[in-house]
């Protein structure tokens, strides 16, 4: 074959070479970047790619530190009203708390002493987020004696349920039945980073949901747990009672009592009642459940 004239050649290579440019450029825009928080997630503390559980029902705070213990976190404002009622108030039954990395180092002993009996620990948010303090929290917790579990903090419009489950699975959110691992929690609430419902439908949320619990189980056995609000779930699923008879409800709802449930849940397995001084949760029977909870994957 004749070898092709100079100028022909030369832009051949100018091609090949852009061909590779581009390649490597859209390697590197598929990579996960951090998504960026509405002015109100924001006002709640919120970093990027960083939410913590029931953010939206958080006041806006100042000098939250990462490093500074659970008991100085996410206060509504010294000597407010909703603060002096969320302090007053604590239900009857079983008492646990939630954590993630602005908690840091927890003083987990004070929290058994002071009654605490479970504790769920942030592991991840949609795929590109690991909690720092993950493994010592968790390990913590145990050491003290509380029954403990992990959760996810989903981003549907990053990616789909499936990848964000095998995500969650190997970076904390598994399951073992040694009666103190308690099941995975889907964390599907308010979007810190744009649209409510991420930009889905209803339906399309509902299989996105679906997807995430379905290979959650295939994964460890075991149902997650799904923590969210009855509004957000009224208004992203259509109220969907799709998931009310396999996935235990962990409902936010801060206040004296739960409330209206979502979907067809007839009863909120935990409750989220406030987050003074930290995320306070109810479990809705007994301790000795509370271990069947964390044993039998039926």
């Amino acid at each position: 074959m004749p070898r092709a004239p100079r100028r022909v050649a030369a832009a051949l290579l100018t091609v090949a070479v852009a061909g590779v440019t581009a390649l490597q450029s859209g390697t590197a825009d598929a990579a996960p970047s951090a998504p960026v928080p509405t002015a109100q997630a924001r006002a709640a503390g919120v970093q990027p790619g960083n939410a913590t559980m029931g953010w939206r029902q958080q006041s806006p705070t100042a000098g939250r530190s990462a490093s500074s213990d659970a008991s100085t976190q996410r206060s509504s404002g010294p000597g407010s009203s909703a603060e002096a009622v969320k302090k007053a108030f604590v239900p009857s039954g079983v008492l646990g708390i939630d954590v993630s990395s602005w908690q840091g180092n927890v003083n987990w002993a004070s929290h058994a002493r002071a009654g605490k009996r479970f504790a769920y620990v942030k592991a991840t948010e949609g795929t590109g987020y690991k909690n720092p303090y993950f493994a010592s929290q968790y390990k913590g917790a145990a050491q003290a004696g509380l029954i403990r579990g992990a959760y996810h903090f989903a981003n549907p419009s990053s990616s789909g349920g499936k990848k964000q489950a095998q995500v969650f699975a190997r970076s904390g959110g598994g399951w073992t039945a040694d009666g103190r691992t308690l099941p995975g929690v889907l964390d599907i609430e308010y979007n810190p980073y744009g649209a409510t419902c991420y930009g889905k439908s209803q339906a399309r949320m509902v299989a996105w949901i679906r997807d995430f619990t379905t290979e959650y189980k295939r994964l460890t056995k075991r149902d997650a747990v799904i923590y969210t609000t009855t509004d957000w779930w009224r208004t992203c699923t259509g109220n969907s009672p799709a998931f009310s008879s396999t996935n235990p409800l962990w409902l936010a709802r801060y206040g004296t009592s739960v409330g209206t449930l979502p979907g067809r849940w007839g009863w909120a397995t935990f409750w989220q009642y406030t987050n003074v001084p930290i995320d306070q949760n109810r479990f809705s029977s007994t301790y000795a459940r509370l271990k069947v909870l964390a044993t039998n994957a039926a």
